[in-house]
């Protein structure tokens, strides 16, 4: 099993959400993220003051799945995630041991 974990601007949380419902994921964690990478911010004006904005927001999404998924998913989230511009997020993909669904109290494969 792997998590993927996908950094997203907001305005493609739902184009990436459903284009993974499609290929067959049915759940997903998602939290409102700041952060910056090359992209190093931005500068805005306030009051005729002058100032930078080094956190962006972005959109984190967590998705488990199983090991023969996860091409599929890290496809489905860079077709629908991209739009070609500095800043579009990144997707980190990890191992996991053990997931235990807390309602029945399957483990592995089983619970997702």
């Amino acid at each position: 099993m792997k998590k993927v974990e996908a950094i997203v601007r907001h305005f493609k949380l739902e184009e990436v959400k459903d284009a993974l419902t499609e290929v067959g994921i049915q759940g997903m964690t998602v939290a409102e993220v700041r952060g910056f990478g090359r992209q190093k911010g931005h500068k805005e004006q306030y009051r005729g003051a002058e100032y930078t904005v080094d956190f962006l927001p972005k959109v984190k999404m967590e998705v488990v799945v199983s090991d023969d998924q996860l091409q599929t998913v890290i496809d489905t989230i860079l077709k629908s995630a991209r739009t070609g511009q500095l800043g579009d997020g990144k997707i980190f993909v990890t191992d996991l041991d053990q997931l235990v669904r807390i309602r029945t109290g399957e483990t592995g494969g089983e619970a997702l």
